[in-house]
């Protein structure tokens, strides 16, 4: 096995484990760049647990995972396995409503 496909199943690893996952820059407490702190303070608003990866201390996932989700650019949110998409995305599903819905299908373990 390769690297990348090492990589590659550490991120697939990494979405089913948990349900509401953020690729970011940086972290929650400590974000590297705007989007991701956007992303962040979205999320803690409404009160759900999530995990996050931060993708400049992981050179390989930030290499390989645009690849894999087949979406260039970080933050990354997935929710149930789905990408749901960048900063963009979420603060408008945010904004129009969308994104409490999909949130609450998420199951607290």
């Amino acid at each position: 096995m390769n690297e990348q496909t090492d990589t590659s199943q550490i991120i697939a690893q990494q979405i089913q484990e948990h349900p509401i996952l953020l690729y970011m820059k940086g972290s929650p407490e400590r974000p590297q760049c705007g989007f991701s702190a956007r992303i962040t303070e979205i999320l803690i608003n409404y009160g759900k647990r999530f995990a996050y990866v931060d993708v400049l201390s992981n050179p390989d996932i930030r290499s390989e995972l645009p690849q894999y989700a087949k979406w260039p650019t970080f933050p990354q949110l997935w929710v149930n396995g789905q990408l749901v998409g960048g900063c963009d995305i979420v603060h408008n599903m945010h904004e129009t409503g969308k994104l409490q819905p999909l949130l609450d299908t998420v199951s607290v373990v």
